[in-house]
């Protein structure tokens, strides 16, 4: 498993870290991403902004400060809870200003008044819609018992629309320009009611006067915007979901419409004529994931040994799951993205609540896997037969980890170092087994 960073592997560290689940979400990237930000600001080499690189609203990012607080950030940076650490919506992201406005609402409720000061959006970023959510949760509702655990807040809808009609998909910079704005969004409204019927979504006069008040609330920038931040200082490039969510190389159909790997990272770095940055790759010491689809290692006794404060069932994405670490997954996930720098090790507690296992291998077929190969970009056909054959593997565990050997375990299993140890959510539980990039002290990652 190589790194597609050289400059980190051969010790030269890049300037910026960029971070990613190598599950199915829900590892802690968010935890992580605030860690850094606050531990950059304490040693005097701040961070100077989170660059979010794809998904959208439905990110659902738990960080809990040393003091208590809790925010679930969707789209603002996990950062933001650092003084001074900006949020850089990327045209990569699918932005939703009803739900970033009530996000930043929450933001100032517990201590973070100047969210919206600090955040900029790229003004070729996606917007989604109201039309869009009521259209994706009414093909949900359609799908029955075949539901594929869908967020239901558009983003999906939103991706496929602007690949069906690239002119009339509403951007960030319309809400500036508010004829087109109005003939976008009627546009969304007009084709996806003649599609599926009414969607009971408001009016689009009444849309177009808040998306245009979140067009004069919050500053839209041109895509040359980022140079300018990579000089200020570091980036963190935060990720959103899973990769084995990844909308070509996930387990088709239970994906999202998003690149979930560094893909979106190292294009915004390159464009910007910067070199790469530190990939950081996130696991929990157990896998879960949300809604259908494969999860080969469940154990219904973890999930009742290990509930999780901040994951419940959903009505639109289903039921949390977790299960034993899944070092067949996670080592897919790292041959997709090209590979990791370092790990990040999320739940370090938990082993000490639940005998948790390692699976290096799935029984399918009358075969043993020890590895899943990727396929080519595109082949969805090819992703929906591996998931049939996953919805039919059995793991095959290891013995009970020592609670203590988890980060050696990792080390092992996945061929690239701990980096970061978690034990808890909030900031102060975290140990650097590795400094990254950040502060004054810095060390060789790899």
């Amino acid at each position: 498993m190589t790194s597609g960073n050289t400059s980190a592997a051969s010790g030269a560290l890049a300037e910026h870290v960029a971070v990613v689940d190598l599950g199915y979400g829900d590892a802690g990237k968010g935890t992580v991403v605030a860690h850094l930000c606050e531990r950059a600001h304490r040693t005097g080499r701040p961070v100077r902004a989170v660059v979010r690189f794809n998904g959208g609203a439905q990110a659902a990012h738990n960080v809990v400060t040393d003091d208590g607080r809790h925010h679930t950030f969707a789209q603002f940076g996990a950062g933001t809870f650092t003084p001074g650490v900006a949020t850089h919506l990327s045209r990569f992201m699918l932005v939703d200003p009803l739900a970033l406005a009530a996000e930043a609402d929450h933001l100032a409720a517990v201590g973070v008044p100047d969210a919206l000061e600090r955040l900029t959006v790229d003004g070729d970023a996606l917007l989604t819609t109201p039309y869009h959510a009521a259209a994706n949760r009414a093909r949900e509702r359609a799908r029955g018992a075949d539901r594929h655990g869908s967020c239901g807040m558009g983003v999906g809808e939103t991706a496929a629309f602007a690949l069906a009609h690239p002119r009339l998909a509403p951007r960030a910079a319309d809400t500036r320009s508010p004829a087109s704005l109005r003939r976008k969004l009627a546009a969304v409204r007009d084709a996806l009611t003649a599609e599926l019927g009414d969607l009971g979504a408001p009016p689009v006069d009444d849309c177009a006067s808040v998306f245009a008040a979140f067009g004069a609330a919050v500053r839209i920038v041109d895509g040359t915007f980022l140079r300018t931040l990579l000089r200020a200082g570091p980036l963190v490039f935060e990720g959103a979901q899973g990769v084995l969510l990844d909308e070509w190389h996930g387990f088709h159909p239970y994906t999202t419409w998003s690149t979930t790997t560094f893909a979106g990272a190292d294009t915004l770095l390159a464009d910007a004529g910067a070199s790469g940055a530190v990939r950081v790759g996130v696991v929990r010491t157990y896998t879960p994931r949300h809604g259908p689809g494969p999860l080969v290692t469940e154990d219904a006794g973890l999930a009742a040994a290990l509930p999780d404060p901040h994951n419940g069932t959903g009505e639109w994405q289903g039921a949390f799951r977790t299960g034993h670490f899944d070092a067949v997954a996670h080592r897919y996930a790292v041959d997709v993205c090209g590979g990791v720098d370092a790990i990040a090790l999320t739940h370090a507690d938990a082993p000490g609540r639940y005998p948790l296992r390692v699976c290096e291998a799935y029984a399918v077929d009358g075969e043993h896997v020890t590895a899943l190969p990727v396929g080519p970009r595109g082949d969805l056909g090819r992703q929906a037969r591996l998931t049939a054959r996953l919805l039919r593997a059995r793991p095959v565990l290891g013995p009970v980890v020592d609670p203590g050997a988890w980060p050696e375990t990792v080390v092992k299993v996945l061929g690239r170092p701990v980096t970061l140890v978690s034990s808890g959510p909030r900031t102060g539980d975290k140990n650097d087994q590795v400094v990254l990039p950040f502060g004054n002290n810095r060390s060789r990652v790899g």
